[in-house]
């Protein structure tokens, strides 16, 4: 039996406080996290604006997750992605130094390799640790698709490659994925499909919701992968408001500005280009939270 992480895992944003990584603030996030269920924490994934993050504060929010999650039953999935493979090696290599459970690693963006290239720098990532490890594919904000003949071929060949965290929006897509590879561990990338998704297999999700809503979108995992699928439905349904209006601006500036409205974080920074939502976002944002009951805010 493997100890692959399965369930409820949030994509984490990363806090900032002058133009710098709010420490105190993102353990406090990630304490939150734990106390409502959450089964892993993904530092410096996409929604951690991972892209615009020294390789230090990379590290230390990789850091920081591991000390927080210490002793809890809560695991880290930590992200090692960069459009350079060498750079995402050796994020990884410190992140399984670190103690991670698991990483997963978003696919190059902008210089748009080809499937064999795909291949490599999955093959290469992967081969040089050995914690389990996830592929990322978000074709809409990296500009290359991961097609589901190289998932299978990195998942044949590359002994601890377990799962993909899969963020294109189709469910044909998953449904695909698992007809050809039956062992795969799928994630929902779409918080407005994580039911779906979970329902034809899927063994997890990695949310951006679950920043503001760690609870419930637990809970509607939970349920998937017990089987109760009427209760699944019914908080995914529930939450798809705040789903949505959570994507009217570019990820992650409307979970940030989510999360302050909140009080859940002091400040309410991007680094550039990000920039805040518009005042007509933002209370667009601000709107929909009232229908929810946020916990721990």
């Amino acid at each position: 039996m493997n100890n692959y992480i399965t369930g409820a895992t949030t994509a984490l944003i990363t806090p900032f406080k002058n133009g710098t990584l709010d420490e105190a603030t993102f353990a406090t996030l990630i304490q939150r996290q734990i106390n409502n269920g959450i089964d892993a924490v993904c530092p410096v994934g996409t929604t951690g604006e991972s892209a615009t993050l020294s390789h230090d504060e990379h590290k230390r929010c990789i850091e920081i997750a591991g000390e927080v999650c210490k002793g809890t039953t809560t695991k880290v999935l930590a992200g090692a992605g960069s459009n350079a493979t060498h750079e995402a090696i050796d994020i990884a290599k410190h992140a399984e130094e670190c103690g991670v459970d698991a990483l997963f690693s978003v696919s190059p963006y902008y210089n748009k390799p080809s499937q064999e290239g795909l291949y490599q720098h999955y093959k290469a990532i992967a081969s040089a640790v050995k914690v389990p490890f996830m592929l990322y594919n978000v074709p809409g904000r990296t500009g290359v698709d991961i097609l589901p003949d190289t998932v299978k071929r990195l998942f044949d060949d590359v002994e601890n490659i377990m799962g993909i965290k899969e963020a294109t929006g189709s469910i044909e897509r998953t449904v695909e994925l698992l007809a050809k590879v039956p062992d795969l561990y799928v994630f929902s990338g779409d918080d407005a499909i994580d039911f779906p998704i979970l329902a034809s297999g899927g063994k997890g999700i990695t949310s951006v919701t679950a920043n503001l809503l760690p609870d419930m979108k637990a809970e509607l995992t939970h349920a998937a992968l017990k089987g109760d699928f009427v209760t699944s439905k019914a908080i995914n349904d529930e939450l798809f408001d705040i789903n949505k209006v959570l994507f009217c601006e570019s990820n992650p500036i409307p979970i940030k500005a989510a999360m302050y409205i909140a009080g859940l974080t002091d400040t309410l920074e991007y680094r550039l280009p990000l920039v805040a939502p518009s005042v007509e976002n933002m209370k667009k944002i601000e709107t929909v939270m009232k229908k929810y009951k946020i916990v721990g805010a």
